[in-house]
């Protein structure tokens, strides 16, 4: 009776706050138009259908779908007659699937968390098991899974101390909606912990999904040729998934940089900033190429503009050292596992509380090196790019980071195959 009613006042908000949803898509749709497409799918309503059982994961974003490639090709070889089903929250998540897996999935919006949307979905796809990826928590949705006895999972589960205390403020809801999962396991033992004390379940720990990804051969050989473009004897550095505000710090750094031939390459992190990100260039006095003109880059551009989408593993590969972004301010940092499988130094800034035990674990093995600001990051990088024996190591250390964490896919598919099992 209590989850009832503290989830008849999270649903109650959820109607109350409507009208912001829809002006939060009318609002992200000045810059990203595909904001106001299959708006029906986040009410429950869809157009198209499965006639396979189906299996279906919800990636919300870019990192979780790209992280989601080797569990569904994993998936895909144990169940040839099920049907996988992608579900995403953002337009680049949904874009980024298309590009990962064409048509060899279905794909659509995860409904609002409204209690008739869940109902609608799970009626229309009637999945056999549901797998929720990394940190999406929705408490009609939990609901109306164990309603309608479709065990659904928390995998690749992570989070941050920051994020438990928010969920903290609300233990009731929390620890019953959670502990109605069939299963969680999570990222890391310090992951676990936190989900354990907030949920009440027995949480296992099965490692990390990216670290199970490998550079595909198709996107090192485009690396390859991209530092063709970007000059072989030049220095690149790399900016890789840089957010609002940070672009700025670092621009004002390499103005005071004296990297001979020095070439940037800044990918921000969300595309519907690029032709913000190429104002700011131009304002800091920089000459810019864009990466979609798809040019040779002159030997007088400081600046590569990184505005393509599903690249980034060509960006590592083209690069000689690469900075994670969301990590100069409180934004917790973006994956650095990638960069560390192509072998690259990486260097991250002091905030990376959204990966916090992965970034410690590279810090500590001396595949990462942490910066304080945006000026000790490219004294740092200068003094990286003057010193190639400890590039190499940095590089090797990276290599062997990853390689000596692998086998999450083996054990997430593992879990599911015990829950479809029953």
């Amino acid at each position: 009776m209590r989850f009832f009613d503290n989830r008849y006042a999270y649903t109650l908000l959820l109607w109350l706050l409507l009208p912001y949803a829809l002006l939060h898509l009318l609002w992200r749709a000045r810059k990203q138009a595909e904001y106001l497409q299959h708006i029906g799918e986040r009410f429950g309503r869809y157009r198209v259908r499965s006639d396979k059982p189906v299996i279906w994961l919800h990636t919300v974003s870019v990192g979780e779908t790209r992280a989601a490639a080797t569990l569904v090709r994993e998936l895909r070889e144990r169940y040839p007659q099920h049907q996988i089903l992608l579900t995403h929250t953002t337009p680049t998540g949904r874009a980024a699937s298309e590009q990962l897996y064409g048509d060899d999935v279905l794909r659509v919006y995860l409904p609002y968390d409204y209690p008739f949307a869940v109902r609608r979905f799970l009626r229309h796809f009637q999945p056999q098991v549901g797998v929720l990826l990394e940190t999406e928590v929705w408490f009609n949705l939990i609901h109306a899974c164990r309603r309608a006895k479709t065990p659904l999972l928390l995998l690749n589960a992570r989070l941050s101390e920051r994020s438990a205390r928010k969920y903290a403020r609300y233990p009731q809801l929390t620890h019953d909606g959670l502990h109605a999962l069939t299963l969680i396991a999570a990222q890391t033992d310090d992951d676990a912990l936190r989900l354990s004390s907030l949920s009440g379940h027995s949480v296992t720990v099965m490692g990390n999904l990216k670290f199970d990804i490998a550079p595909p051969p198709a996107q090192l050989e485009l690396g390859r040729r991209l530092r063709e473009r970007f000059g072989e004897t030049r220095p690149v550095f790399l900016a890789a998934s840089t957010r609002e505000g940070e672009e700025v710090l670092l621009l004002e750094a390499l103005q005071k940089a004296n990297v001979n031939k020095l070439l940037t390459v800044i990918v921000p992190r969300h595309p519907q900033r690029f032709d913000e990100v190429a104002a700011l260039i131009l304002a800091h006095g920089f000459s810019l190429q864009r990466r979609s003109a798809d040019e040779i880059i002159s030997a007088d551009t400081q600046v590569v503009l990184g505005d393509s989408m599903g690249e980034m593993f060509a960006y590592y590969a083209a690069c000689d050292v690469a900075f994670i972004g969301g990590s100069l301010l409180p934004l917790g940092g973006q994956n650095l596992i990638e960069a560390a499988a192509c072998g690259k130094p990486v260097l991250v800034g002091p905030h990376t509380f959204n990966f916090a035990q992965v970034s410690e674990q590279a810090l500590v093995c001396g595949a990462a090196k942490r910066v304080g600001d945006a000026d000790e990051l490219v004294s740092q990088l200068n003094s990286l790019l003057h010193d190639a024996q400890r590039m190499q190591h940095m590089a090797q250390c990276g290599e062997r980071f990853v390689s000596d964490n692998r086998g999450a896919t083996g054990r997430a598919a593992d879990m599911i195959e015990s829950v479809l099992s029953h």
